[in-house]
């Protein structure tokens, strides 16, 4: 069975572009971001990792450490990075895990068990299904999974947003509607009655009985 939100994340010890690392141990208390890749030098994941570097400040300011895994020796990162910054104009300096003997892969259930047991000789097609974004909280516990196909670029200013969503949710006992952006309104959850949301947030809109609505709470 595969990885749910609110399982823990996985722990594990890899080589990466920083040196060796256990992963629960480097998220420390804070948030964290893995994202996957099916193979080295390879266009759209070149334009992701770029495009990572480039608004990493962002997920920083969140308390979020960012981490790349390729199904490729660590290696082999160091001469796609030069590649990846020629292409984009970003250098990337966050970790890239190098699972050349597919372990981490596996273990977060994005490669069945009969793989193998190493990255050689296969392609990016062999590893479509290494192509998944996990959030990570301070428990430990993921808090969100993305998949996308090869084909489709990864849209990471929609994993910020939701980054802001589930730390908001996290410390008010509240909901994001569809298409939340930083600032909009937010949904009471149905764990507050209407007397306490007074006491919480002082004033609220009834859209439906099950639907309130009132201004995001400051952090």
């Amino acid at each position: 069975m595969g990885l749910r939100i609110n399982d823990t994340a996985p722990d594990f010890t890899a080589e990466t572009t920083h040196g060796t690392i256990n992963f629960h141990e480097w998220l420390g208390d804070g948030w964290g971001v893995m994202f996957s890749h099916p193979k080295n030098f390879t266009p759209v994941c070149t334009t992701e990792l770029g495009a990572m570097a480039g608004i990493q400040d962002e997920f920083t300011k969140r308390n979020v450490k960012i981490i790349g895994i390729s199904v490729d020796p660590v290696e082999d990162h160091a001469r796609w990075k030069d590649d990846i910054q020629k292409a984009t104009g970003h250098r990337v300096d966050y970790p890239l895990i190098g699972d050349r003997d597919l372990k981490v892969a596996k273990l977060y259930d994005m490669l069945p068990a009969e793989a193998g047991d190493s990255a050689a000789g296969r392609t990016p097609a062999d590893n479509a299904t290494v192509r998944s974004v996990y959030v990570i909280g301070p428990d430990k516990k993921i808090k969100l999974v993305l998949t996308y196909p090869m084909t489709t670029g990864r849209n990471f200013a929609e994993i910020l947003r939701a980054i802001d969503s589930i730390q908001l949710t996290a410390k008010h006992q509240v909901a994001t509607p569809a298409n939340w952006q930083q600032g909009d309104d937010v949904i009471i959850t149905a764990a507050v009655s209407n007397e306490d949301a007074i006491k919480r947030f002082g004033s609220f809109e009834t859209i439906l009985p099950y639907l309130r609505k009132t201004k995001q709470p400051s952090a």
